[in-house]
């Protein structure tokens, strides 16, 4: 593993230079305005779309270009295109036609400054991006756990997607389908149709405390694919996680630290359990991701999460996150 020298002298693995770099600075979250958004109807489906179940929608890896990207700075927008930039550019990631999916955490009822939800500048500037590239539908949705006309709302991700022209599908009955997930734990399950036909997956998740498994990041994001009695997998939650990420397996996972919920989530609430971090973490790889963010806001190892050294064991990818070649930046 490489070393590198400190200002004050001291030898830093590249592991431990990559956990101080979160842990540096942070305050409590202000309260600023909200704004609001009147969501449409959902869409219904196409019926021409064909369930395309357990499909790996990740794109090749590039030795030349970091698996993962740390980014710090004041602007959220410009950390999502700061990430994108420093792993290769969104055209490795959406080709011209493919049909997007962007996945944030719009679970609760909660305003940015909760930090219980994506923040919606972070999904905002994804789907210019996916625009660019020449996607020929963008689609950003969740199944959430609270109302979704108020959480949709008050998360500020409706409206900030839908000025900028993407498909702002809520979860509808009729849009769920039983399909077989072909996992350990999870079989016939129904999920959202619209995960079921796109091309290219892009998971958005926030950085949040849980009071189940400690964090909830880019693997835990995917219960949001899910109807049915989801809490019913909590009595085998990290077989479940794991289970979720091998059936989704995303193009790309950017995970939103501008603000980090450090404790009493996943729901939050109250503005002091809220750290300003400034930081967006992207990468090809979501195991190491998770085990990053989890070992620098919380302190967590693989053997406080389970489910990132099962992932790895199928092949999901590495918790061991000091060995991916890391791009860091910090940005005005």
């Amino acid at each position: 593993m490489k070393l590198r020298e400190t200002a004050t002298g001291a030898v830093l693995s590249r592991r431990d230079a990559l956990i101080k770099l979160l842990r540096i600075g942070g305050a409590a979250a202000g309260t600023t305005g909200l704004g609001f958004w009147l969501s449409e109807r959902s869409h219904r489906p196409e019926p021409e779309l064909a369930i395309n179940a357990k499909r790996s929608h990740s794109v090749p890896l590039d030795p030349r270009l970091p698996e993962m990207a740390v980014i710090q700075g004041e602007d959220p927008e410009l950390l999502a295109r700061a990430a994108l930039d420093a792993l290769g550019g969104i055209h490795r990631f959406v080709a011209r036609g493919d049909i997007v999916l962007v996945k944030p955490n719009i679970g609760w009822d909660r305003t940015p400054e909760q930090a219980a939800n994506t923040n919606p500048s972070v999904i905002a500037e994804i789907v210019r991006q996916c625009w660019q590239a020449g996607a020929r539908r963008v689609i950003v949705t969740d199944v959430s756990c609270n109302d979704p006309r108020r959480c949709f709302e008050r998360s500020g991700i409706g409206e900030a997607s839908h000025h900028e022209g993407a498909e702002v599908i809520l979860p509808d009955p009729a849009r769920f389908k039983n399909v077989d997930l072909r996992g350990d734990v999870l079989r016939d399950w129904p999920v959202f149709d619209p995960f079921l036909n796109a091309d290219k997956i892009i998971n958005v998740p926030i950085a949040k405390h849980h009071s189940l498994t400690g964090t909830t990041l880019g693997m835990k994001n995917w219960y949001g694919i899910l109807g049915g009695p989801r809490h019913q997998l909590h009595q085998r939650i990290h077989e479940s996680l794991v289970d979720l990420a091998d059936f989704v397996r995303p193009t790309l996972t950017l995970i939103d630290c501008y603000r980090v919920l450090i404790r009493n989530g996943p729901t939050g609430g109250n503005l002091d359990d809220v750290l300003l971090k400034k930081t967006l973490v992207a990468g090809t790889d979501p195991v190491a991701l998770d085990a990053y963010v989890a070992k620098a806001f919380w302190n967590l190892d693989v053997s406080a999460l389970p489910y990132l050294k099962l992932a790895s064991a199928r092949g999901l990818g590495t918790y061991d996150f000091g060995a991916l070649h890391t791009y860091t930046k910090m940005i005005a």
